[in-house]
């Protein structure tokens, strides 16, 4: 009997590498594909599935989300997908079926796709929902506990993160966050921006930003996060904005509306 898979992730390139993947797989049935998490609660709900590929970073309703809106009793086993979220991982290794850490080979995505047939063929699919359900019940009774804070978190955040985990080039690197001058939002990406040189990673500004220690980190407009350490100036501006100058030169811009954090800093007004 096929195996009816779903494949759900924002991005179109990593649903064409698993879809591609699959073709290689006989025994694999491709049901669809969605683009966002609301578009994957309907298809979940709409049909039988038995193997979801669950996105873990999506805008506007991530794959957290995803599992909390369908329920253990309706979703299929399934197999997380995320870029680096070291937080996130920590909490799937103990509770998912298993989690493909992005860009992963063709080896690497068999072997989490065997896994997946030996629950689905017998006796341990009761076991992955009951790890599915520990997973939800962890996340509706405190939802920092699996660290993903694409919202910014709540008022109980976890500990500024000393490192942040990159992925460039084929490579990981443990990017101390004390090495990083400022960081821009690039789309559904952000850019850090250290001395030497810059990673673009698939993350949000709310979620750095949650993770950076806030007295060393100013967030000085929706797009855009400092080093204040870095920060060799202030030049005053059109409408109460301010220009930012960095030691090496970069001028950024402080917006009218994240000045009040900076007042709060320097205990005086600007």
């Amino acid at each position: 009997m096929a195996i009816r898979a779903l494949i759900v992730d924002d991005e179109p390139l990593a649903r064409e590498r698993i879809r591609s993947l699959l073709r290689e797989e006989p025994d694999i049935e491709l049901v669809g594909e969605c683009s966002d998490g609301r578009k994957a609660v309907a298809a979940i709900r709409k049909q039988p599935l038995d193997l979801l590929f669950l996105d873990v970073q999506m805008p506007e309703m991530d794959g957290l989300e995803v599992l909390q809106a369908v329920g253990p009793d309706t979703v299929p086993a399934v197999i997380f997908v995320t870029a680096y979220d070291e937080y996130a991982l920590r909490a799937f290794e103990e509770r998912a079926l298993d989690y493909l850490l992005k860009p992963f080979d063709r080896e690497r995505f068999r072997r989490a796709l065997e896994r997946a047939r030996i629950h689905l063929q017998g006796r341990q699919a009761g076991e992955v929902n009951q790890q599915l359900r520990q997973l939800i019940e962890t996340i509706r009774r405190n939802p920092d506990a699996v660290a993903v804070p694409h919202n910014g978190g709540s008022d109980k955040l976890p500990s500024p993160a000393e490192r942040l985990v990159v992925k460039s080039g084929g490579r990981v690197y443990f990017l101390k966050t004390e090495e990083i001058d400022w960081i821009e939002a690039a789309g559904n990406y952000v850019r850090l921006h250290t001395s030497r040189d810059s990673h673009l990673v698939r993350d949000t500004m709310n979620s750095v930003e949650a993770r950076l220690d806030t007295s060393r980190f100013l967030r000085i407009h929706r797009s855009t996060i400092v080093n204040l350490e870095r920060v060799k100036e202030l030049q005053p501006w059109f409408h109460g904005d301010y220009v930012v100058l960095l030691r090496d030169g970069t001028r950024l811009t402080l917006s009218r509306s994240y000045r009040d954090r900076l007042q709060e800093i320097l205990g005086r007004a600007i």
